[in-house]
């Protein structure tokens, strides 16, 4: 049974503990993002980048491999953040899951440093942020419970990895379609995740908390970013 079952959830709680979650929650999800772009500028301008890059199209089953070596480095960070009793093994799962993130984006992101518009990047950061602000604002204002979410996202998920690992195998381009509904899914995510942390974790789980964020606007950055690219090219 999880650790957190028998304590009283966030929204049970005392204002003073809940405002106290939500303040560590946020600051934990902004320290992992300022991790994650120092690690960015840092793996960006190394030697890695483009080895990285050159791996990937010189090989079929390029991106298939670092998405099949991030998979299940997440599930284990997950689990290391959300189900550990130790607050250091909790940390642990949390910098763990920000490297995986870091090291699949380089290839990505080194095309939009070195192939793109300087517009590029702050453009997607941007979009990325106002809609993970506005998408937060949601959940936040209205209190609405967005748990019905779960079984349309865990389809989504399942149709979006067979239709990513087809187009590997096959060698189709999912083109701006498929990247403009990850966008949805990935908006989807946050008001579920946000939701559930709000309404569903203990006080003491802030650091999963943040890295269930972290994954989702992860995962809405990296699409926003896939559509500014292809749009800048025309």
């Amino acid at each position: 049974m999880n650790q957190y079952a028998q304590a009283l959830s966030v929204a049970q709680s005392d204002p003073d503990v809940r405002a106290g979650f939500i303040r560590r929650t946020y600051a934990h999800l902004a320290g992992a993002i300022l991790a994650f772009v120092g690690l960015e500028i840092y793996l960006v301008n190394s030697p890695l980048a483009g080895a990285m890059l050159n791996f990937i199209n010189g090989n079929q089953y390029g991106w298939l491999m670092f998405l099949g070596a991030f998979m299940p480095c997440g599930w284990m960070a997950r689990g290391l953040a959300a189900g550990s009793a130790s607050q250091s093994m909790q940390y642990a799962g949390l910098t763990l899951y920000v490297i995986a993130e870091a090291v699949i984006f380089v290839p990505m992101l080194y095309i939009a440093v070195h192939y793109s518009s300087p517009t590029v990047l702050p453009t997607a950061g941007i979009l990325t942020l106002l809609m993970f602000a506005g998408l937060t604002a949601v959940v936040f204002t209205t209190r609405k419970d967005f748990s019905f979410l779960r079984g349309i996202l865990t389809i989504g998920f399942f149709i979006a990895m067979g239709l990513i690992i087809c187009g590997a195998i096959f060698g189709f381009n999912l083109g701006l379609a498929f990247s403009f509904a990850m966008v949805v899914f990935a908006s989807g995510a946050i008001l579920y995740d946000t939701s559930k942390i709000m309404l569903h974790y203990s006080p003491d789980q802030h650091v999963g908390a943040a890295l269930e964020l972290f994954a989702s606007v992860a995962l809405l950055f990296w699409y926003v970013l896939r559509i500014v690219m292809r749009l800048s090219r025309r």
